[in-house]
């Protein structure tokens, strides 16, 4: 991990926050929704918010398999703060935190946490309150 402490986002935020089922279905329409909103925002520009949507899709998509729990919703929130994106997915599976395992030569899977470290300025999980995870990424935005 890039780093395990989360700072703080800034005073001033946009926030936006949803609670999706723990499907393949809600993974998508986490993706779907984060693009509609990031678009919105001015102060993220277009090459952001592209690396946005694809560690939206990659940690939508852990929860929806590795933190599916039945009947419990995964929540996916963005903030926007003085220079910062960051976007936390929580679960309902707090179980063993995520942790990058190098994949085997042959695997169709296990390589998203590859991904979210390359895309991201920072990355990180913690556990609680209890029963939840959150994991989260952070990426820089320029400042104004």
């Amino acid at each position: 991990m890039k780093q395990t402490n989360a700072p703080q986002v800034g005073t001033r935020t946009a926030l936006f926050g949803v609670l999706l089922s723990p499907t393949p279905r809600g993974a998508r329409l986490a993706r779907l929704l984060a693009v509609e909103w990031l678009r919105a925002r001015p102060e993220v520009p277009y090459r952001v918010a592209e690396a946005a949507a694809q560690l939206v899709a990659e940690l939508a998509a852990n929860a929806a398999t590795h933190g599916r729990v039945a009947g419990r919703s995964f929540r996916l929130a963005l903030l926007a703060g003085e220079g910062v994106l960051r976007i936390e997915v929580t679960d309902t599976r707090a179980g063993d935190l995520p942790r990058r395992r190098p994949p085997s030569v042959d695997a169709e899977s296990g390589r998203g946490l590859l991904l979210v470290e390359a895309l991201a300025d920072r990355w990180g999980a913690a556990s609680g309150p209890a029963p939840q995870k959150t994991v989260w990424a952070e990426l820089d935005l320029p400042l104004s």
